[in-house]
C-alpha cells in the first residue's frame, strides 16, 4: 500500500507543476490562477469518482492537492523570505538556505478552490483555482515595476520523497538562482545574504533519472549582505 501511495503522490505532483508551464503570465493569469491536477487511479485502488470532495472517497488525493497548492501559490502571490549562507571550504562553512513565507499560506487556503473533478483515461482530474484580490494584483505589479532583478535556477530532489521532494527541489531551485546571481555581483564570498523573492512565472517540472527537476524564475528584492570580519 505504501508503494501505491507514493506512486499516487508522484503523479499528482508531476502534473501540478507541469501544468504551470501551460500558461504565460498575462494580465488575466495574474488575476486568475487556474492549474490542472491529476492522479492515476490505478495507483490507489478502491477510489470512486464523486463530485463531492467531502464524501471521503477522495480524501487522500484531495489532501495532497491541499498540501501542494498553497505552497506554490503563496510563493506566487506573496513570495518568500530567504537567508542564504554560501559554502566556504576554507572557513569550514556548509551551504545553507532558510526559506519562510512572507505571508502565511493559511491566508490564501480558504480562497483556493478544487473544482470540476472528472475521470479521463483512468486518471482523476480536477482544477485548482485562485483569484488574486486587487491588493494581491498590486503586489505583483509592484514587484515587477520596481525593476527587481529577475533570477532563475534549477533544483533537483528524489521522487521517492513525494511532496517533501517537490518542496526540496523548489528550495534547491531558489538556492541555485541566488547562488548564480550573487556570484556575478559580489567579488568576495560573503558570510550571509538575506532577501525576498516572488515567483515570477509558472514553474515547470520534469522527472529524470528518478529525480524531480524544477525550473523557477523569481523577482529578487535584495536585502543585506553580511561580510566576514578580518579573516
Amino acid at each position: 500500500m505504501e508503494r501505491h501511495l507514493q506512486t499516487l503522490k508522484r503523479f499528482i505532483f508531476a502534473f501540478v507543476f507541469a501544468g504551470f508551464s501551460l500558461f504565460s503570465q498575462t494580465p488575466s493569469v495574474i488575476r486568475n490562477i487556474r492549474l490542472p491536477l491529476w492522479a492515476e487511479l490505478d495507483a490507489y485502488p478502491g477510489l470512486e469518482l464523486s463530485a463531492d470532495e467531502n464524501s471521503g472517497q477522495f480524501d487522500f488525493p484531495v489532501s495532497q492537492m491541499r498540501r501542494i497548492a498553497p505552497f506554490i501559490i503563496s510563493g506566487m502571490v506573496y513570495g518568500w523570505n530567504f537567508v542564504y549562507v554560501p559554502y566556504d571550504k576554507a572557513r569550514g562553512v556548509d551551504e545553507y538556505l532558510e526559506v519562510t513565507e512572507i505571508v502565511s499560506s493559511d491566508v490564501i487556503k480558504g480562497g483556493i478552490k478544487y473544482t470540476s473533478p472528472w475521470i479521463s483515461e483512468n486518471n482523476l482530474n480536477c482544477w485548482v483555482e485562485y483569484v488574486r484580490t486587487d491588493s494581491q494584483v498590486q503586489t505583483y505589479n509592484l514587484w515587477k515595476s520596481i525593476k527587481n532583478p529577475v533570477i532563475g535556477g534549477i533544483g533537483y530532489a528524489s521522487v521517492e520523497k513525494g511532496f517533501d521532494g517537490i518542496e526540496e527541489a523548489a528550495r534547491e531551485s531558489l538556492k541555485d538562482a541566488i547562488r548564480n546571481y550573487y556570484r556575478k555581483v559580489i567579488k568576495n564570498k560573503p558570510k550571509e545574504i538575506t532577501g525576498s523573492v516572488l515567483i515570477r512565472d509558472f514553474p515547470t517540472l520534469g522527472i529524470t533519472s528518478g529525480r524531480y527537476v524544477i525550473n523557477l524564475d523569481f523577482f529578487l528584492e535584495c536585502g543585506r549582505i553580511v561580510e566576514y570580519s578580518v579573516y
